[in-house]
C-alpha cells in the first residue's frame, strides 16, 4: 500500500470543510470586517499619538484573541475526538528533516509571514501613514492586487483570466477615482513606505498561500500575530516608546480592544478565505471593503463627491465580477 504524502492528506480531510463555506463567502466577510475596521480605525488612531504604539497595542490585542480561538477550536476537535490535528503534515511547526534545502525554505516561509508580515510591514505602513494623508495611503495600500497579480503567476501558478483583468481594471479604476486621482501622489518618504508595506503583504499572501497547503488557518493566524507583536514590541521599546505602551489609559486600552478585535477577525477570515481559493481571487474581493467604509462615514455625516461614487460603483462592480464567475475562476490554475 502506498502512503499519501502529507499535503495530499491534508487536502483530502479539508476538503468536506471547504465545501460547508465556499472562499467566495468568507473572502466577502473579510471585506465586511476590514471595511468596518478601516472606519473604527480613523477615530482610534487618534486615541495614542505615537503610530507605532498604537499598532502594536492593537496587534497585542489581536494576538491574544487569535489565540484564544486556536485554544477553542482545540478543545472542540478534542471534545469530538478529532485526531486529524495530530496527523503527519496536519500543520504543526515545520519539521527539520536534516536540513534540506526544502525544509530551509519552509522555515523562511514561517519566518516571513511572522516577522515580515505580522511585524515589519505594519511598522512601515502606519509610520507612512503619518507621514501623509489617508486618501492615497489607501490607494497605495489598494495596489496589492496588482502586486499579488504579478506574483501569482509564475509562484501559485494562477492563470490571469480575461474576467481577472476586467475586474483588476475596474477595481484599479474605482480606487484611482475615490482617491481624487493618481496625481495626488507624491513621492516622498511617507509614499514609499507605504508601498513598502503594501509590496510586503503581498509577497506573504503568496507565501501563506503556499503554507496553507499543509497547515491551518488558525495557526497561521496565531503564528503571524504572535510573533509580529515581539517583533513590534521590539521596535517600540528600541525607539524609547516603551513607557508609552505600558502606560495606555483606560481609554485608550479600549481603542485598542476595539481594533484589535477586529484586526483578529479580518486576519482570520482572510487565513480561512486564502485557503480556501486563489491568492488573485481573494485580494481582488477584499478591495470591496473600501465600500463599506465608504457607506459607514456617509452615515456618519461625511459627504461624498461624484467623483468618490463613481470609484465605488466601479470597485463594486470589480468586486461582483469576480465573485459571480468565482467556480470558473477557481479551476482556471
Amino acid at each position: 500500500m502506498t502512503q499519501r504524502s502529507p499535503r495530499l492528506s491534508v487536502e483530502a480531510t479539508r476538503a468536506p470543510e471547504r465545501a460547508r463555506l465556499p472562499g467566495a463567502v468568507v473572502a466577502g466577510g473579510t471585506a465586511l470586517v476590514s471595511g468596518v475596521s478601516i472606519f473604527v480605525n480613523s477615530y482610534g488612531v487618534h486615541s495614542i499619538r505615537d503610530p507605532a504604539v498604537y499598532t502594536t497595542a492593537k496587534n497585542a490585542v489581536a494576538a491574544v484573541f487569535l489565540i484564544a480561538a486556536a485554544g477553542v477550536f482545540r478543545a472542540l476537535r478534542s471534545a469530538r475526538r478529532d485526531d486529524r490535528a495530530r496527523r503527519p503534515g496536519s500543520g504543526g511547526a515545520p519539521a527539520l528533516h536534516g536540513l534540506s534545502a526544502g525544509s530551509y525554505a519552509r522555515w523562511f516561509s514561517w519566518a516571513y509571514v511572522g516577522v515580515v508580515g505580522g511585524g515589519i510591514a505594519f511598522v512601515l505602513f502606519f509610520e507612512g501613514l503619518a507621514r501623509m494623508s489617508a486618501e492615497p495611503a489607501a490607494f497605495l495600500h489598494d495596489t496589492m492586487l496588482v502586486w499579488v497579480a504579478i506574483l501569482a503567476l509564475p509562484f501559485l501558478g494562477e492563470r490571469l483570466s480575461l474576467w481577472n483583468l476586467g475586474a483588476i481594471v475596474l477595481l484599479v479604476g474605482g480606487q484611482v477615482a475615490i482617491s481624487g486621482g493618481i496625481g495626488r501622489l507624491v513621492l516622498g518618504e511617507g509614499p514609499l513606505l507605504v508601498l513598502g508595506a503594501t509590496v510586503l503583504w503581498a509577497v506573504e499572501t503568496v507565501v501563506a498561500k503556499r503554507l496553507l497547503e499543509s497547515t491551518t488557518p488558525v495557526r497561521l493566524s496565531v503564528l503571524r500575530m504572535g510573533i509580529g507583536v515581539v517583533v513590534l514590541v521590539a521596535f517600540v521599546a528600541a525607539t524609547g516608546h516603551f513607557g508609552a505602551l505600558a502606560g495606555l489609559d483606560a481609554a485608550q486600552l479600549g481603542w485598542a480592544l476595539l481594533t484589535g478585535g477586529l484586526l483578529a477577525g479580518y486576519v482570520g477570515t482572510w487565513m480561512v478565505a486564502l485557503s480556501r481559493a486563489r491568492a488573485l481571487d481573494v485580494t481582488s474581493v477584499l478591495v470591496a471593503s473600501v465600500v463599506v467604509t465608504s457607506l459607514l462615514q456617509l452615515a456618519a455625516g461625511h459627504a461624498i463627491s461624484l467623483s468618490e461614487t463613481v470609484g465605488l460603483v466601479l470597485v463594486a462592480l470589480g468586486s461582483a465580477t469576480v465573485v459571480r464567475v468565482w467556480p470558473r475562476l477557481a479551476t482556471a490554475r
